[in-house]
């Protein structure tokens, strides 16, 4: 069982507001080494030089959006079996049936709460506590 303090999570997102508050939300349920990126091809940088525990990514970004970024993770021998929430303000069914399709462990609907974001994770990771 993982403990909260010790997950290493790349939260990825083009917009910096909602980088800081989902930074502020995993601080919030204990998560304590939290990586950035502004787009698939930095979060890819990362996901393949640093050890990670989570993925959380937004779907509509630019140079590489959250899918083509879930399937480069997939694709890639260092970074694939990191679990990956997708993010998205849509929460209509054939995205998400495309994203699981793609891999995707779990999704989050913008907006959200910390309790929604702590149980998005712990369906994948396990109980935080």
């Amino acid at each position: 069982m993982p403990i909260a303090a010790a997950l290493k999570v790349l939260v990825v997102d083009d917009q910096n507001s909602v980088r800081q508050m989902t930074r502020i939300t995993l601080e919030q349920i204990g998560v304590r080494h939290i990586h950035e990126a502004e787009n698939g091809v930095q979060a890819m940088d990362t996901a393949s030089t640093q050890p990670l525990d989570l993925i959380i990514s937004d779907y509509n970004m630019p140079e590489m959006d959250g899918m083509e970024l879930l399937r480069s993770v997939r694709g890639h021998p260092a970074a694939r079996r990191i679990p990956f929430i997708l993010v998205t303000g849509r929460g209509d069914r054939e995205l998400v049936v495309k994203a699981a399709q793609a891999g995707a462990n779990n999704y989050v609907v913008k907006p959200f709460t910390a309790d929604i974001l702590k149980t998005k994770i712990e369906q994948v990771v396990g109980r935080l506590s």
